[in-house]
C-alpha cells in the first residue's frame, strides 16, 4: 500500500528535527576530534621541573602556573583536563595566548600534577607537552615565598630564662666528729709496756711521821697537816660557845 505525501511529511519532520536537536548537543569539535595524552611522566611538581619561567599567562604568582603545548602548527587544544593533588580535577576549554595550541593551569603552591589529558583538534598528533612551570613566587598573604613569616630562628627569646640557683650547690657542713684515734696511755718508744697511765696519779712523798707515802689531796699540804689544822678550829669553836654560855648565866 503505497504511502501518501502526507502521511511522509508527517514522519519525516519529526525524525528531522530529532537528528537536529542530537547534532546541537554534540560539541562541534567533537566530530573530528580526538584525545591524547601528556608526554611527560607524572606525579610532577612546578618546582621540580626543568623548564621554568617567571609568569605564566595571567595566573597569579601566589599559585603555580603550569604551560602546556601542542606539536606542529595545525592541532589546536579543544578541552584539557588535569588533575592536581591537592586541588582535584580542572577542565580547561579556553586556550592562548598566542594561539589555541597554548594551553594554562593554575594549581596551588607546591600541588603535584597526577593526570593530564587532552582533546585537540586538526593534525595528527600522539601527545602533548608539558613546555614550562611557574613556581608561585609570593605566598597567598604576598610575602616572597621561602621568606619566613615570624622570628627567625636565630633570634634569640625575649624572655630569658635564670636558671642560676642562689643557694651556693656546695655542702658547707663539715664533719664536725674527730676521731681521736690516739689512745690516753702515753707508751715511750724504747719500752714495750706503758710505764704510766693518764688515770693514775704520781705518788707524792710527804715530811709526817709514818715516813710513808701519802694520797695526793689536790695541793701541797699532807693530809696529817690538814687534820691537825681542822682540830684546832673544833677546839676553837668550843672554848667559843663555854664562854657564851658562861656570859649568859
Amino acid at each position: 500500500m503505497p504511502v501518501s505525501s502526507k502521511r511522509w511529511a508527517a514522519i519525516a519532520v519529526p525524525a528531522a528535527a530529532s537528528l537536529m536537536l542530537a547534532a546541537s548537543a554534540v560539541p562541534a569539535y567533537a566530530l573530528d576530534s580526538y584525545t591524547i595524552p601528556l608526554h611527560q611522566p607524572v606525579p610532577i611538581t612546578a618546582a621540580s621541573y626543568e623548564n621554568k619561567e617567571a609568569t605564566c599567562a595571567d595566573i597569579p604568582a601566589s599559585q603555580d602556573g603550569w604551560h602546556f603545548v601542542l606539536p606542529g602548527n595545525s592541532t589546536e587544544f579543544k578541552k584539557l583536563t588535569v588533575t592536581f593533588e591537592p586541588g582535584g580535577t580542572q577542565e580547561i576549554t579556553v586556550f592562548g595566548p598566542p594561539t589555541e595550541k597554548h594551553a594554562y593551569a593554575a594549581s596551588a603552591a607546591g600541588a603535584q600534577l597526577t593526570a593530564a589529558s587532552a582533546v585537540v583538534e586538526g593534525g595528527s598528533v600522539e601527545w602533548f607537552n608539558l613546555s614550562h612551570t611557574c613556581p608561585a613566587s609570593v605566598t597567598p598573604s604576598g610575602t616572597p615565598s621561602g621568606t619566613p613569616s615570624g622570628t627567625p630562628s636565630g633570634t634569640p627569646s625575649s624572655s630569658t630564662s635564670a636558671s642560676t640557683s642562689s643557694s651556693p650547690s656546695q655542702s658547707a657542713s663539715p664533719s664536725s666528729s674527730v676521731s681521736a684515734s690516739q689512745s690516753g696511755s702515753s707508751t715511750p718508744s724504747g719500752t714495750g709496756t706503758p710505764s704510766s697511765t693518764a688515770s693514775s696519779p704520781a705518788p707524792v712523798t710527804g715530811g709526817g711521821t709514818g715516813g710513808g707515802d701519802l694520797a695526793s689531796t689536790g695541793s701541797d699540804l699532807p693530809v696529817a697537816l690538814v687534820s691537825t689544822l681542822a682540830a684546832g678550829l673544833v677546839a676553837a669553836g668550843a672554848v667559843l660557845v663555854m664562854r657564851r654560855r658562861r656570859t649568859q648565866s
